[in-house]
């Protein structure tokens, strides 16, 4: 995560810094400094959900989730300390990716291309939120880890919520596209981590933390629904 966050958003600021002197005046006018250094991030989710996955998917891998389950029989406060442990981890790791993405794009567009500082109003906030995605997206996979059971098949549906469903939404009649695409977490990341609207965000799109605390809401509906099944299935 660290390498696709941090990486991929070097070669999109170098590569805009390289060509800036060519970029049109209409293209400049909504350009997202700050969206473009954390344009990484939208990969390394990918990374956090696989982590997120193996939280608890690997014990079902392995059959350690027998012995798990058998020295602590109350199976909720298991996934409560895995959700519990995993959020402190995601978060502290995601805030400083989703910091040095940003510190180090910024230095390499502030040579001779527009940038942003932490000081102008939403950058701080895209950057924070950044950092915040990641760790409730690891959540949501976690989620769907305890319902699946199956490193495999959670990480399919994982790939299925993020990349699949915004394909078959570009499909449909923009009448119905989009109603939907507001509530897709790819495009829900994609607002939280800009600044100028137009530059990644569709003009339907929820407010930053309006669509933050609807991607919560599935982090928690996964994480409930893979509790009552922990109760009532076998090991």
């Amino acid at each position: 995560m660290i390498a696709l966050a941090i990486g991929i958003g070097i070669l999109a600021t170098a590569t805009e810094a390289s060509r800036w002197a060519t970029t049109s005046a209409a293209d400049r006018l909504t350009f997202d400094p700050t969206a473009l250094s954390l344009t990484g991030l939208l990969f390394g989710q990918l990374a956090i959900g696989v982590l997120g996955i193996l939280v608890m998917s690997a014990e079902y891998s392995t059959g350690t989730i027998r012995a798990t389950l058998a020295a602590i029989p109350n199976r909720p406060l298991v996934l409560a300390t895995k959700a519990l442990v995993f959020t402190a981890t995601s978060v502290v790791v995601g805030l400083a990716v989703s910091f040095a993405a940003f510190f180090i794009g910024q230095a390499i567009l502030s040579g001779s291309t527009a940038h942003a500082t932490l000081g102008i109003p939403g950058v701080l906030r895209a950057v924070i939120g950044g950092g915040l995605y990641l760790a409730v997206l690891g959540l949501l996979a976690l989620g769907l880890a305890t319902i699946i059971r199956h490193t495999a098949g959670a990480i399919s549906a994982f790939v299925g919520v993020l990349f699949i469903l915004p394909l078959i939404a570009q499909a449909l009649p923009s009448s119905i596209r989009d109603g939907i695409e507001k509530y897709l977490p790819a495009n829900i990341g994609a607002t939280l981590t800009s600044v100028v609207p137009g530059f990644r965000s569709s003009a339907s799109a929820f407010s930053p933390w309006v669509g933050f605390a609807i991607l919560c809401g599935y982090a928690v509906a996964a994480l409930g629904v893979g509790a009552w099944l922990l109760q009532r299935r076998d090991a």
